[in-house]
């Protein structure tokens, strides 16, 4: 990845912290404060990558935006791609995509399992 994806990867975790904190100074868990600015960071990630390629500027590399979903914000990816129209037609994008939300459903399960067998 070049420089400017690394750039806008801490950018974007940055935002993620700040979001969590404020949250988390509000009363939310942390746990949830955490999920809530990760995925929002990650929601505005594809709208940010909109806004370039419409501008035609440098845009965010896709391995930037593969990252963040896999850091516990596929549900913050989703809702990127359908709330700005972004990332829906590259086939190859979307395979690497359903992949990472299949991972993250297979680990939710395999927690979920164990917790209920030993928790």
């Amino acid at each position: 990845m070049t420089r400017f994806g690394w750039t806008v990867m801490l950018a974007f975790a940055g935002g993620a912290i700040a979001i969590a904190v404020a949250l988390a100074a509000s009363g939310v868990s942390p746990l949830w404060s955490l999920a809530g600015g990760v995925n929002l960071a990650t929601t505005l990630a594809y709208g940010y990558d909109k806004f370039l390629a419409r501008a035609r500027l440098r845009r965010v590399p896709e391995l930037a935006l593969h990252l963040m979903a896999l850091c516990a914000a596929t549900p913050g990816a989703f809702v990127g791609q359908v709330f700005f129209r972004h990332k829906t037609r590259d086939r190859t994008f979307r395979l690497v995509f359903l992949a990472i939300a299949a991972l993250h459903v297979g680990v939710g399960v395999v927690v979920g399992l164990g917790l209920r067998r030993y928790g």
